[in-house]
Parts: structure tokens; sequence; C-alpha cells
């Protein structure tokens, strides 16, 4: 009984640390701190660490799962080109928008965002249930009320638009919930959001297409995204061109 509860407590720690190890190698090849090409070896990695090769092994295992490097027999751990990696995993997304290239990686996620999401919005305006309905409905009367506070308001946004995908009865399209939600809190921790809030118009938006999917309007669904997201676009592209104060 001992012995089960060291193994216990000593997991969640090797989680922690690995978790660590891992964001850290993560963020900096997804923000070109480690270039394309960059040889690591698992040596000078429990080195810079201090953790044992045990460790290591797992992150880059993790790290060579999202394709962001390649071990290669006499060579060692290589970091592979951007084109090279799995840019859907939410992980890899939240790494890019903390690097330089952010409004870049918005822009294009926000151009995927626009392809999908009015489709996505028509599907579920066909083929959700009842009850996904009506919570449409609940998340953009939601978003209203907590207006004025930015972690309730964004929970509400991240259900409204998951589930949204979810509804459409797509799988495909289900599968990109990860993406916008870390799309969505990105845009909040990189202080992309409108000052004092959110705007009436995208208030709007997320109530008329709540509605339309609620009375199974697949084109009123389909249009009302789209002008929703194409709002959103404008208004990033916006910030970027701002000039720096």
């Amino acid at each position: 009984m001992q012995d089960r509860e060291v193994v216990e407590q000593v997991r969640p720690a090797a989680e922690v640390m690995n978790n660590r190890i891992t964001e850290v190698l993560g963020r900096d090849i997804a923000t070109g701190a480690l270039a394309p090409g960059t040889r690591l070896t698992l040596v000078g990695l429990q080195e810079s660490f201090g953790v044992s090769r045990t460790v290591i092994r797992d992150c880059m295992q993790i790290l060579e799962a999202l394709n962001l490097v390649y071990s290669k027999r006499r060579i060692g751990i290589v970091v592979q080109e951007p084109s090279r990696w799995n840019v859907y995993d939410p992980r890899i997304i939240r790494w890019r928008l903390s690097g330089p290239g952010r409004n870049e990686q918005f822009e294009s996620l926000t151009e995927l965002r626009i392809a999908v999401e009015p489709l996505a919005a028509a599907g579920a305006a066909r083929r959700a249930s009842q009850d996904q309905r009506q919570r449409l409905l609940q998340l953009a009367c939601r978003m209203r009320e907590q207006a004025a506070d930015p972690e309730a308001f964004l929970a509400a946004d991240i259900e409204f638009h998951t589930l949204l995908l979810d509804a459409s009865g797509n799988e495909m399209f289900a599968s990109l919930g990860g993406v916008v939600s870390e799309v969505l809190s990105g845009r909040s921790r990189q202080n992309l959001m409108p000052e004092g809030g959110p705007r009436p118009e995208a208030l709007d938006e997320h109530e008329a297409i709540a509605a339309a999917v609620a009375q199974a309007d697949p084109a009123a669904a389909r249009a009302r995204t789209a002008d929703l997201l194409l709002e959103v676009e404008d208004a990033i592209l916006r910030r970027h061109q701002e000039p720096a104060l």
C-alpha cells in the first residue's frame, strides 16, 4: 500500500515536469527561437533542464507526435520546418500566438473560421438537437448579460462556437473545436478584444445566429455567421495595421 502511495505522489510531479519542458521547447520551436534544422541532443537537453534521460525522451515523443521535431540516427533530434507541423493542434496554435508571428497566425486562423463556421452554422440549423438549439439561445443571452465580465464572456463565447461546430453534425467541423477555443482565448490574451468590451453588433450577431439555428433556417444561420466573422477579420486587420505607440 505504501509503495502505491509513493507511485501516485511521484506520477503527478513527473507529469508537471514533462509538461513544463514540453511547453518550453514547443514554444521555442513554434515562435522561431529554435529555428528549423536546429539539432538537439538528449544529453544537452538533460543538462539544460536537469532531468533524467527518460523525462527528455518522453518530452521528445510528444514533440515528435506534433511533428515539431524528428529523430535521426547519428544526427540527433532535429527541428522540423513549419510546413511539417500539426498546425491544427491547439498547443501549437497557442505557442504560435505567443510569438512574433502572432499576427499572421490570427489572420490564417480567422480565414479558416470564415471558411468553416458559416457552413457549420447552416449544418446546425438542419441537424442540431432541440437541446443544442436551446443551449445556443441561452449562450447568446449569457454573452450579452456577462459582456462586462471578460472571463465569463470568454467562457460563453467559446462554448457557443464549439457547440455550433459540434451541432453541425459534421465530425470534421466538430474536431476544430479546440482550434476555435484557442483562437478566442488568444484574442483575449493578446488584448485584441474591443476596448470597453464586446461590440453591441457582435452580441446582436450571436443572437441572430442562435435564432436562425433554433428556427431551422440554414441560409440565415450561414449568412449571419459569415457577417460576424468578416467583422472579426476586419477588426483584427485594423488592429494589426495601427502604428505602435
